[in-house]
């Protein structure tokens, strides 16, 4: 993931746990109505979404502070550029700026999510779009977790690597709108929706 002390490893270039999340990223990107293809994906893991982008005709460039996920999408993934970078680069000022950006599942890893919010504001470029995914947590959502018993397998804490923030479509919102970002858009991903397991927030730099 982006941004983190423990190394996130990865063993194989797969990513069969994104098809849900691919499929509404795949209808939205396609329908921006630009003629510049550039991506740039903020924690891509193993590479296996930027790869997914390259096949669809994009030229995506991608981050993240794994090394074994980035050697992996690498040797995997040729059709991407692939380097390691974070949250904690400028990262701007190294690869410039982008109508496109994709960050799926990131942020809930991040122990300085306004870091990672300014990283998406500053690499997009005037009238640029985002399209940022995270696990969806809501009071329905919660209370069965609750009911079921499986809280501490959804809240674990014995997951190196794993999940420290839990985000809500209200404290997401905020985060991205005090980086500069006028309007969020949200939706509901992956199961009914108010079990929904992510949502996504979609969002444009002003102009």
């Amino acid at each position: 993931m982006i941004e983190q002390n423990h190394e996130y490893a990865y063993s194989t270039a797969e990513g069969p746990w994104l098809n849900y999340l691919w499929a509404s990223l795949t209808p939205w990107i396609t329908a921006v109505d630009s003629a510049d293809r550039r991506v740039f994906e903020l924690g891509c893991g193993n590479g296996a979404t930027a790869g997914m982008l390259g096949s669809l005709g994009f030229k995506v460039t991608a981050v993240d502070p794994s090394i074994s996920g980035i050697t992996i999408a690498k040797a995997s993934h040729l059709n991407a550029a692939f380097e390691t970078a974070s949250t904690h680069d400028d990262l701007a000022a190294r690869f410039g700026t982008f109508p496109l950006l994709v960050s799926l599942e990131v942020v809930e890893h991040c122990y300085a999510p306004r870091e990672f919010a300014k990283s998406v504001f500053n690499l997009l470029e005037p009238g640029g779009k985002a399209f940022i995914s995270t696990p969806y947590h809501g009071y329905l959502k919660n209370l069965v977790l609750a009911i079921t018993g499986k809280l501490d397998a959804h809240f674990t804490a014995l997951w190196d690597g794993g999940h420290i923030k839990f985000w809500s479509m209200k404290t997401l919102n905020t985060l991205l709108t005090e980086v500069g970002f006028e309007q969020v858009e949200f939706r509901r991903v992956g199961r009914i929706s108010p079990l929904a397991k992510s949502m996504v927030a979609i969002v444009t730099k002003p102009k």
